[in-house]
């Protein structure tokens, strides 16, 4: 009798990780084609060639499917490796970078402007994520989530009219245009003693 000699490699993932794993993928996509609007868990499920019970089965809803597969890290720069009087800029040009590159992240912003489960997914990534780095800068750590809203009311702004709207003038700038525009606006916000 010869004993079996089980293998010590890494276990094989489990099919439902797999299965999670093409329902998050094909979800991202469908949402960043379709908006949350018109984009349905039929469709998803198409997409990742399984039944639509099964997305219901792992996320519950389609708001549930939203907020488990729009998971963005902004990638905020380390504001204090920034100089001072460069932070509304290093801001500007890291939005613009990722605006440029990211679609999922637009398909956020087309979602958060028209659904209640789009708008929270925005908050959280607004309280997780552009607040904190906002604390670095900050003169009076109080202002900090007003100075964050700005902001983000400025970078969003941006986002809505140059990449959902498509505005002609928006679309035209440069990004080193942009870059000289607003960055003043997003440092004042920011590092300024007082309005």
């Amino acid at each position: 009798m010869t004993a079996s000699i089980q293998s010590k490699s890494a276990p094989k993932p489990r099919r439902s990780d797999a299965t999670r794993t093409a329902i998050l993928a094909a979800a991202r996509e469908r949402f960043a084609a379709d908006g949350y609007e018109r984009a349905t868990i039929r469709a998803v499920a198409a997409d990742a060639r399984i039944d639509p019970s099964m997305v219901m089965r792992y996320f519950g809803s389609k708001e549930g499917l939203f907020a488990a597969a729009v998971t963005l890290d902004l990638r905020l720069p380390d504001l204090a490796r920034v100089p001072r009087e460069e932070v509304g800029r290093a801001l500007v040009g890291h939005f613009l970078g990722l605006w440029e590159e990211n679609e999922e992240l637009r398909a956020v912003l087309r979602v958060g402007v028209t659904n209640q489960a789009g708008a929270e997914r925005m908050q959280d990534i607004f309280r997780e994520q552009l607040l904190p780095v906002a604390r670095q800068v900050c003169p009076d750590p109080e202002q900090a989530p007003a100075r964050a809203a700005l902001c983000a009311a400025q970078l969003l702004g941006l986002a809505l009219t140059r990449y959902v709207l498509r505005l002609p003038p928006a679309r035209a700038l440069t990004r080193e245009e942009l870059v000289a525009w607003l960055g003043p606006a997003v440092q004042r916000y920011l590092t300024a003693p007082h309005p």
